[in-house]
């Protein structure tokens, strides 16, 4: 262990002279896996050694999905009001002003439309960063405008879910949202225009139960964590033992609520061949 003691004593460095490690060099995937993060961004933000998929939000996805990140973010200055004056730990206008602070966004969503391989979509992302990416009166707000806004210049529809359920500070405001983004994507049904549902890890609660299982086609990215409830409720109020793997990605498509699961770096072409198929128009290279 020479190498690792200091053979000089007395050596001392001049404050600012001294470095701090840089943060972000490095992450660890919850199976231990260390990777670069210079690699891992490279890598489409999954660990090449276990295939872990790390969380990201709408910044990440949009440079995924769209062609050459370029998009045009639909009701950017949407925000938050308080109509309840809710005051836990906190206030509830403090929280939110603090999440805005802390993210950057407005909210826990981010609506844009672009090009994806040359063809026009609209994209509606969660952003788990922003107060858990629970869904209040702007997250279904600003679904139904992009849904509109979809049905008006007949655009294909695409919801990116990540989400802890619906935001308790706004109550039942919140759980309206449910039956509003239900209603808007039941007009897409109605006028044949596709919508694709992409669950990610977590998607739970309110979203589950209304928009991110109403795709045309339901699809996730691999060991995402998808419920209604959390395991130990559903236990509880079951009163059985939960069988291995539930609510993983894998274990919906096994009983037939995904249609399929894709890694992230085939996400972009995966989404683009379901819409040349089901648009009935040429397969796109």
């Amino acid at each position: 262990m020479a190498w690792f003691k200091r053979k000089e004593k007395g050596i001392h460095t001049a404050t600012e002279d001294k470095k701090d490690t840089p943060k972000g060099l490095w992450y660890k995937s919850p199976t231990g896996k260390i990777v670069d993060t210079e690699e891992l961004e490279k890598n489409f933000y999954i660990s090449p050694e276990d295939g872990y998929h790390v969380r990201i939000g709408s910044n990440e996805y949009f440079e995924i999905l769209f062609d050459d990140n370029k998009f045009e973010e639909l009701d950017p200055k949407l925000t938050s009001k308080d109509p309840l004056k809710f005051e836990d730990k906190k206030k509830y206008v403090d929280r939110l002003a603090a999440a805005q602070e802390k993210t950057g966004l407005k909210d826990a969503i981010r609506t844009a439309v672009g090009k994806s391989k040359g063809a026009d979509i609209v994209i509606a992302c969660m952003d788990f960063s922003f107060i858990g990416g629970s869904m209040g009166s702007v997250v279904g707000e600003k679904i139904a405008r992009a849904a509109d806004y979809s049905l008006k210049n007949n655009i294909p529809f695409m919801i990116i879910s990540k989400s802890g359920g619906a935001r308790m500070m706004e109550a039942a405001l919140s759980l309206m949202q449910l039956a509003k983004t239900s209603a808007k994507l039941a007009q897409l049904a109605d006028a044949g225009i596709p919508y694709v549902s992409l669950c990610t890890d977590p998607t739970t609660g309110g979203t589950t139960a209304s928009f991110a299982m109403l795709g045309d086609i339901n699809i996730s990215e691999p060991g995402a964590l998808i419920g209604f409830a959390g395991p130990r409720i559903v236990r509880d109020t079951t009163g059985k033992e939960l069988p291995d793997g539930f609510q993983t990605a894998e274990f919906l498509q096994e009983h037939g609520f995904l249609d399929f699961i894709t890694p992230r770096q085939e996400l972009k072409n995966k989404v683009n061949l379901y819409l040349d198929l089901v648009m009935n128009r040429a397969v796109r290279a």
